[in-house]
């Protein structure tokens, strides 16, 4: 039987560190990316009570299914028009997430595998950012790790209940985005019947139920999608009509991103992309988990260890990396079965002395890194100056070296150093780098700034000029400005930016007045920015006028 290798109120101490990293970043404003984009998308559900069509800027949104902005819209109907009520359904689904992580683990292999697989996948780096800069990433791999769990539990066990969650896992991730929810665990669970050798579940009679179920439950999507799309074939979407929605959803979805034909092919010929993105996206785990899979792709056929977690992590190797349209994100839905995978081999290898020395020393190094990196951002490029933050941070690293001198085995140290690594990197970035970033997206500073005179419900924006962010934070949705507004009897502001300014001049307009704030892409940083003696000639104006 597995040792344990921490005891309960110390699995305790190091979840309650991580929780409140991640709830800091509850109240971290949305990036103007697709977080803001997809918060907007779900504000007009929640403004117009339409909850069936997708619209984006006033144009019908095809590219993802209604789950995300459903909850996200909900959520605005109980604590408001808020970064926080738009982060919190993602964050719910990342403890359910992190609890079927150590389900999973506990059933492929035993107690302990669980509670270090959820330990691991949690404090990785993409994961706790995928609750900060929030996509569509949180609630579909808790939806994919959820329904693999669900199906290991009813090849082993064949209950009726086990069908029914396996495709309502499956059913969550399918109506988040698509397809990829239904072929990561089908994969996984398809080599693990092999491995079993288990050939009558293929013909189990209470598969029918579980498609049946699951059918049931994409049902509202579906139905959405043919309302707004089948229902009106004149509708042009990305430069076609007669765009089948139902077709797209069942069928389409997923092959054009993957081919990259109506996405573009971002990355497409960067065959190492799964390789060097995984490497910082599940830092700090990523070298220990490259190190189990090729040392359990070595054992892969005498059968020593189940096949669903090597076999998961290769197929969406392979098939991100032949993806013409790649992005770090899609790695997310395999950090689940990395972290059993990764937690597996660590116990495994704890009672070998030489092997666990060679491990530590290769998790001191990369935590090592981790902390410099966090050292010069947090201390040259965006230095700690609230004293809430820096009375944070002693109290964090007291804790921390008080809980690292209390581990006498090695594989305590090794682990306890990366998990408190996470917590002190993010607790930093949280509560000081993105909240000070930040202060350079215009969009939300802009809709923060108090001195502001203008009505947000009279904010018209010049043409090509964009900030999802400011359109969240001023609960509005996008109005475009066009010559036929002048004649309102009402104040008129337009946003615009330095670089449409002479544009809107040129219009001969009366200027009146106008505010105006620093800009900058923060999520495409570049060194210049980063740096503190060059930073003030990279910005550029988001500026706010008054016409009449």
């Amino acid at each position: 039987m597995q040792q344990p290798l921490f005891s309960r109120s110390q699995y305790i101490v190091f979840f309650l560190l991580l929780a409140v990293v991640y709830i800091i970043g509850l109240f971290v404003p949305l990036m103007d990316n697709d977080s803001a984009h997809h918060a907007n998308i779900a504000l007009r559900m929640y403004l117009t009570g339409d909850y069936v069509n997708l619209v984006d800027h006033g144009q019908d949104y095809l590219d993802k299914p209604h789950l995300h902005f459903w909850l996200s819209a909900w959520s605005y109907s109980i604590f408001g028009v808020t970064g926080f009520a738009y982060k919190l359904p993602s964050f719910l689904f990342t403890i359910l997430g992190t609890y079927s992580t150590f389900r999973l683990g506990r059933k492929l292999y035993n107690d302990e595998v669980g509670k270090l697989a959820a330990l691991i996948v949690a404090s990785s780096f993409a994961y706790i950012l995928a609750n900060n800069d929030v996509r569509m990433d949180a609630i579909l791999t808790a939806s994919i790790i959820f329904a693999t769990w669900q199906l290991v539990e009813w090849v082993d066990g064949k209950k009726v209940l086990n069908a029914f969650g396996a495709a309502l896992g499956l059913a969550l991730g399918f109506c988040t985005k698509g397809h990829i929810a239904v072929f990561t665990p089908a994969a996984g669970i398809l080599f693990y019947i092999l491995y079993k050798r288990d050939w009558k579940t293929f013909y189990h009679p209470q598969l029918l139920l579980l498609l049946f179920a699951f059918c049931v439950f994409i049902s509202p999507v579906v139905y959405c999608y043919y309302l707004q799309f089948d229902l009106h074939p004149e509708k042009i979407i990305r430069g076609k009509s007669g765009r089948s929605g139902i077709d797209f959803i069942l069928w389409k979805q997923n092959f054009e991103r993957f081919q990259g034909d109506s996405f573009g092919a971002d990355a497409a010929n960067d065959y190492l992309f799964f390789f060097h993105s995984f490497l910082w996206a599940f830092a700090p785990w990523s070298v220990l988990t490259f190190v189990a899979f090729f040392n359990r792709v070595r054992g892969f056929l005498s059968r020593k260890y189940e096949w669903l977690t090597i076999t998961t992590i290769a197929v969406m190797a392979l098939m991100i990396t032949f993806s013409g349209f790649k992005l770090p994100h899609y790695l997310n839905i395999i950090f689940p079965v990395a972290a059993i995978l990764c937690a597996s081999y660590l116990l495994e290898q704890s009672q070998r002395r030489k092997s666990v020395k060679s491990l530590l020393l290769t998790q001191v190094i990369i935590c090592a890194l981790c902390l410099v990196a966090a050292g010069v951002v947090n201390v040259w490029a965006f230095p700690v100056t609230n004293v809430f933050v820096i009375a944070g941070f002693v109290v964090l690293l007291a804790g921390v070296v008080f809980l690292l001198l209390r581990f006498t085995i090695t594989m305590q140290k090794l682990v306890g150093a990366s998990v408190l690594t996470s917590a002190v990197l993010f607790f930093l970035l949280n509560a000081n780098f993105y909240p000070q970033l930040l202060r350079y997206q215009a969009g939300n500073e802009m809709a923060f700034d108090k001195a502001r005179k203008a009505d947000a419900k009279n904010i018209y924006f010049w043409p090509e000029v964009y900030s999802h962010s400011f359109n969240f934070y001023t609960a509005e949705l996008r109005k475009e400005f066009t010559g036929s507004i002048m004649q309102r009897p009402s104040p008129i502001w337009i946003m615009t930016d330095a670089e449409r300014l002479d544009q809107l001049k040129q219009k001969g307009l009366p200027f009146i007045e106008s505010y105006e704030k620093d800009d900058y892409g923060i999520t495409t940083m570049q060194l210049p920015f980063i740096n503190p003696a060059t930073r003030k000639r990279e910005l550029t104006k988001l500026i706010l006028v008054r016409v009449k």
